[in-house]
């Protein structure tokens, strides 16, 4: 059985990856709308259902009900394999359940996960899935482990064992989904979880490429240009996240205010790690001032890196345009990292996808003020947080009327695919332009 069908020699590798997840939450909405995914005699309502298979399709953990008392554990195994789909991609999950059966994959099949990890070429891309598998499922399962012989203390031993695979399954697939109703708010200050719970989501977020070069550094002891910049990209933003939100709430009774220096620092470091795409926390974010609150929305906008389980514009796209301000202000014409020059191509993509990225939540923030009855910044924070695909709230989304909720899931489908992904998927084929026009000179600033 090979993974290509039909459908794969006629359309192009970004319209496959947009339909192969349309039909995930499809089908996953169907599921989650049976009787046996509820608690009680009566289905889940379709917009829920398809809200809530939305949110774990696109690792988002946006909820319009809350997970634990509506949902059976049928429902929650559900959501947990939605976020695993999700997070590593149906063509990722397809390649493997092929590599078990020692299937051959074809060039479509190649040009299919080249597309859908964000690499450059397809050389070494099998190997490539087949290392970023057994380290996502190896680190998920020592992390399961973990968690539960935590948890043991405060519950039955299968009850832990299930709450450490699904918070293991969510945090590292960036999925924002919890089974406590407020988070972990209560593990604000337990060294252990916030360590598991850190570097279950920095791995999930770094990608897989970067996965992979990490995976065979001690072998060859060095990195290519996108994952320094990815590493020291990502620690960066989480250094200055964790700093900005100390300070910004170490007076705030709400949130930071009452709890001692140690908490204190756990919590600004989860919260930082957290909009990297996590979606999940140890404060009350309605609590947070809103210089915090739109701090987390940029960001939540930048999110996480390519090829990885999160969302946003990515750290990479983040700092080529910070490379070109940079290289401009000096009076420069290269954007130079790490001793490489950047192609100038890079440059226009980043600059596209920033501003389609904008514009999406321009029209989504403008489409909430019209259909919701909130603030403006509850309604952007949450816009944010579904482009983003971070997940995190400050109360909104469960008061969306379905219109809202609609908007809201159409933005978390656009955040997972990209919109660069979205705009290759729906163009037409055009023919190759053998001219260029002459330049023309326009006077800027």
């Amino acid at each position: 059985m090979k993974i290509s069908v039909k459908m794969t020699k006629m359309a192009s590798p970004p319209l496959i990856l947009v339909t192969g997840l349309l039909a995930i939450i499809a089908v996953g909405t169907l599921l989650l709308m049976l009787p046996a995914a509820s608690h009680g005699e009566y289905s889940l309502h379709w917009i829920d259902a398809l809200f809530t298979a939305t949110s774990a399709a696109c690792v988002t953990g946006l909820v319009a009900v809350d997970v634990n008392t509506t949902f059976s554990v049928f429902g929650e195994v559900i959501i947990m394999i939605l976020m695993q789909l999700g997070g590593l991609g149906f063509m990722t999950m397809a390649t493997l359940f092929a590599l078990v059966l020692g299937r051959k994959l074809s060039l479509k099949d190649r040009l299919l996960l080249k597309e859908a990890i964000n690499a450059d070429s397809m050389e070494g891309i099998v190997r490539i899935i087949r290392k970023v598998m057994i380290f996502s499922f190896t680190i998920e399962g020592i992390a399961t482990v973990i968690l539960a012989l935590r948890w043991m203390a405060d519950m039955p031993a299968g009850q832990a064992f299930y709450y450490g695979l699904f918070h293991a399954v969510s945090l590292f697939n960036n999925g924002g989904f919890d089974l406590f109703g407020n988070s972990f708010v209560q593990y604000r200050g337990d060294w252990l979880f916030n360590l598991i719970a850190s570097v279950l989501v920095i791995s999930g977020g770094l990608g897989f490429i970067v996965l992979s070069e990490l995976f065979d550094y001690r072998r060859r002891r060095k990195l290519s240009l996108h994952s320094k910049l990815v590493l020291s990209v990502s620690g960066g933003l989480i250094v200055i996240g964790t700093l900005v939100i100390f300070v910004f709430e170490f007076t705030n009774m709400r949130t930071l205010g009452p709890l001692n220096w140690e908490e204190k620092l756990y919590a600004s470091l989860f919260q930082s790690v957290s909009t990297r795409s996590s979606g999940t926390s140890t404060v009350d974010i309605t609590g947070l001032r809103q210089a915090t609150q739109f701090f987390m929305m940029l960001l939540m906008f930048i999110g996480a890196s390519p090829g990885s389980t999160g969302g946003g514009i990515k750290t990479t796209t983040f700092i080529i345009m910070m490379g070109a301000i940079i290289a401009m202000v000096r009076g420069r014409n290269d954007i130079v990292f790490f001793k490489y020059c950047v192609p100038k191509v890079m440059l226009m993509k980043a600059l596209t996808i920033i501003i389609i990225s904008l514009l999406i939540f321009i029209i989504v923030v403008m489409l909430l003020l019209t259909t919701e009855d909130a603030q403006f910044l509850s309604l952007a924070f949450e816009a944010s947080s579904a482009i983003g695909t971070v997940g995190l709230s400050v109360g909104v989304t469960p008061q969306l009327t379905d219109i809202g909720k609609l908007i809201i899931c159409a933005t978390m489908f656009i955040g997972r695919i990209g919109p660069l992904t979205i705009a290759y998927a729906l163009r037409p084929k055009s023919d190759k332009q053998l001219y260029r026009h002459p330049e023309g000179h326009i006077i800027i600033g």
